[in-house]
């Protein structure tokens, strides 16, 4: 059996890996607030489907997951492969896609339509397109 050591890492990115959270984040916070502004009334985080989705519309059975580039591993290039532990970081990135897609698949199973949207995609030059996104037929 191998042992390994840990790998030291510094105050600075032990505080910085210690502030992010996975609930409530400011992209989540800007989509709710374009829903609101335009009528929708909606849940969030229902536990009872799965993946606990970010935005629940139940009255259109939409749910919405609003995924940070960085942790969802997103082809846009905002964000880079961190050097140190790479190879964990890979494998995380992977093993967050890979639940992604089965939560999306159970949720389609059941009726649910999946919206995604990408941090990247919350700039103004971006800002009709989700809107358009965002306004549900």
């Amino acid at each position: 059996m191998k042992h390994f050591r840990k790998k030291k890492v510094s105050k600075a990115t032990s505080y910085r890996m210690s502030r992010i959270t996975g609930k409530d984040t400011n992209p989540e916070r800007y989509v709710r607030s374009i829903l609101h502004k335009n009528g929708f009334r909606f849940s969030l985080h229902k536990k009872d489907l799965p993946g606990k989705p970010d935005i629940v519309l139940k009255k259109y059975k939409i749910v919405i997951n609003v995924n940070g580039c960085f942790w969802h591993h997103h082809n846009c290039g905002s964000y880079k492969i961190p050097k140190n532990n790479r190879k964990f970081w890979l494998n995380k990135f992977k093993k967050n896609k890979k639940r992604d897609r089965i939560n999306s698949l159970k949720l389609k199973k059941t009726g649910w339509k999946v919206l995604k949207i990408w941090e990247c995609q919350l700039t103004t030059k971006h800002l009709n397109k989700l809107q358009k996104k965002l306004l549900i037929n």
